[in-house]
């Protein structure tokens, strides 16, 4: 009720969007921000300054929201009575008439939800759809709510100061607690991958003994080859001698019906032995860096300042299962609905350089070897925000000590190639980056 008091002093709604899958901002008189989290459970409102949003949403519910809400006049803001309710009603104008709408803030437990409503209470979305199986009180495009029925409020009422001190102060203290769980729990799977390819390059054979068993078969071939008269097809274990006049022990393979497929069974056997050899070290380099870009993901997070920073470094599941097969050497994250591209290794560093459109932007660690990190641009300005998260990339990945450094951004043609990923480039800006 305080609250629905204080923002009593807005006159309209400039700008509303969700900014992460619960949490909607709604920028009042083209100046100040409140934020709404409507967590199940946990569903509170806060301040904060500025907030990063790693997509953009275009559901339903958003293209309403914006529709309705977007430039539009409060008309009055209230609390229902006997309930954890705050509505928001407005007029926007349209093409015919002006449109009346109201947003209700439920904050009512498992119920938590944000639901629009025309002038007639007709659902027109809502961020949860409630079936009437599941509830008494559906919510459902098209139907009329059905209004709470109030309750007795348990909790004994207090009075906040300062309402806005008190929201930043909320915010500031869920963030903190949140932001250590989510690390904690972000550094633990990503350990646990640590460990399973580190397993993994453990348990690979040893290039060496793959191709002396090689040879072994190899020549056990040859020898059979060279005394097919000396050898019964009943015989497993056999002994001939040596072009040295050596004796040597054989095993022929079980499924040998002769002495020539015998043979032939070996020579296969030591070919793929000489090819498995050759490709290991293709396998231990693709596990060694992923170890290595892992371990460099592990420091960023353990390094982020905010919740939203964690989730766009290690989102709780992978955009597409596509993306999960593709396994190339570079890795992409999202923010503000702007593709981050980041390369693992100079082969990714040299993919992505080659992949770029001329309009993205490419960033590099002034004087220092680093990872390249390509913004895809569609033709958009970048914000600021966009471009610091780059470089921040680009210096949380390259380096591990501590302290600040400038990373150069330009368009990518204005990066002329050289040997490898190796670079030269013109108008270019800097940022200053501390860690």
């Amino acid at each position: 009720m305080q609250i629905s008091q204080y923002m009593q002093k807005y006159r309209n709604i400039t700008t509303i969007r969700r900014v992460e899958d619960t949490i909607i901002e709604i920028v009042f008189d083209a100046r100040e921000s409140l934020f709404f989290d409507m967590k199940k459970g946990g569903a509170y409102i806060f301040k904060k300054d500025k907030y990063r949003r790693a997509k953009i949403y275009n559901a339903p519910f958003d293209v309403v929201l914006r529709k309705r809400f977007g430039r539009a006049s409060i008309e009055n803001i209230s609390v229902l009575e006997g309930n954890r309710v705050l509505r928001i009603f407005v007029s926007s104008d349209s093409s015919y008439k002006a449109q009346k709408s109201c947003l209700q803030f439920e904050f009512t437990g498992r119920n938590t939800n944000c639901i629009i409503l025309d002038e007639s209470q007709i659902v027109l979305e809502a961020l949860r759809h409630i079936d009437s199986s599941v509830s008494y009180r559906s919510v459902k495009v098209g139907t009329e709510l059905k209004e709470l029925p109030p309750f007795k409020l348990e909790e004994k009422p207090f009075q906040v100061d300062d309402i806005e001190v008190y929201l930043y102060d909320l915010y500031a203290q869920k963030a903190k607690n949140r932001l250590c769980q989510i690390k904690s729990q972000r550094v633990k799977n990503i350990q646990k991958k640590i460990d399973k390819f580190q397993k993994i390059l453990e348990r690979l054979d040893d290039e060496e003994v793959l191709m002396e068993r090689a040879g072994k078969q190899n020549f056990w071939g040859s020898l059979i080859l060279s005394n097919l008269d000396k050898v019964k097809g009943y015989e497993r274990d056999i002994v001939l001698n040596d072009w040295q006049g050596e004796e040597v022990h054989i095993s022929l393979p079980k499924e040998a019906r002769s002495a020539s497929e015998a043979a032939n069974i070996l020579f296969s056997s030591s070919k793929k032995l000489k090819k498995k050899a050759k490709s290991l070290y293709i396998e231990r380099d693709n596990l060694k860096e992923k170890i290595e870009f892992l371990g460099k993901l592990l420091h960023s997070i353990e390094q982020a300042s905010d919740e939203v920073e964690v989730n766009i470094l290690s989102p709780k599941q992978k955009h597409s299962k596509k993306a999960k097969m593709e396994q190339k050497p570079y890795e992409t994250f999202y923010m503000e609905g702007f593709k981050v591209m980041l390369g693992k290794s100079e082969k990714g560093n040299i993919l992505l350089l080659k992949e770029a459109k001329k309009r993205d932007i490419w960033l590099h660690m002034k004087d220092i070897a680093s990872s390249h990190v390509i913004i895809r641009t569609d033709k958009q300005n970048i914000p600021e925000s966009v471009l610091e998260f780059g470089a921040k990339l680009c210096v949380n990945f390259s380096v591990t000590q501590k302290g600040s450094y400038l990373v150069d951004y330009t368009q990518r043609r204005n990066v002329k190639m050289g040997e490898g990923a190796h670079v030269n480039y013109v108008d270019y800006k800097t940022l200053n980056i501390s860690i």
